[in-house]
């Protein structure tokens, strides 16, 4: 997989969305670049707080859409510059990914994909508490993706997971781990499927 498969495929890509929302709309940054030549990703750590679903979850940078946001790439440019400090620029845009409902929660997610030439320094908001970029093949890795019994608002749920040993002691499930795999697919490089499908 290379930036420039990366590129085509999304400049190309027709995505679905989702109209006549009935949920919570939020929207999500997925950020690449180019480690001498390696694609990587980046992942936020969300703090903890109680009463958020999401506390202390692997993520991209985003939330919820508002009345000011023009539409749902403006909210999740809006939401990266809050969140991490990072002013996104319409020319690294390069496509969006199929929307998603929260199998759990009632939220729906857009997600849109960008490329930056080099890795900025972030400056953290009080819902962040790190960063980390990842390369991308990692995320492929068999030895990495597994099913995980755990509890979420109360309830023992079983799903897949990314372990994400050696960039951040947390894993990777739900909502943003169902968006990497969307993008897996539109790559063409999704791995063999799991036996359950990834819920957030």
């Amino acid at each position: 997989m290379t930036l420039e498969q990366i590129i085509t495929r999304l400049q190309k890509y027709q995505p679905t969305i989702i109209e006549n929302v009935d949920k919570r709309q939020a929207a999500v940054a997925m950020l690449l670049t180019a480690n001498n030549g390696v694609p990587e990703v980046l992942f936020i750590r969300r703090a903890e707080y109680d009463g958020d679903p999401w506390s202390g979850d692997i993520a991209f940078p985003g939330g919820g859409i508002e009345a000011q946001d023009a539409n749902a790439q403006a909210a999740a440019e809006r939401e990266t510059r809050e969140e991490i400090g990072l002013r996104l620029q319409r020319n690294t845009y390069l496509g969006r990914l199929d929307d998603l409902k929260g199998a759990y929660l009632p939220v729906q997610i857009s997600c849109f994909v960008y490329l930056l030439d080099k890795k900025p320094q972030f400056k953290l908001n009080g819902e962040v508490v790190d960063t980390f970029w990842m390369p991308l093949e990692e995320l492929l890795s068999p030895q990495r993706r597994h099913e995980k019994t755990f509890e979420f608002r109360g309830t023992m749920r079983t799903n897949p997971i990314i372990e994400m040993d050696g960039y951040c002691d947390h894993f990777l499930w739900g909502i943003t781990y169902r968006l990497l795999e969307n993008f897996f697919n539109l790559l063409g490089c999704q791995p063999q499927s799991l036996s359950k499908e990834a819920l957030g």
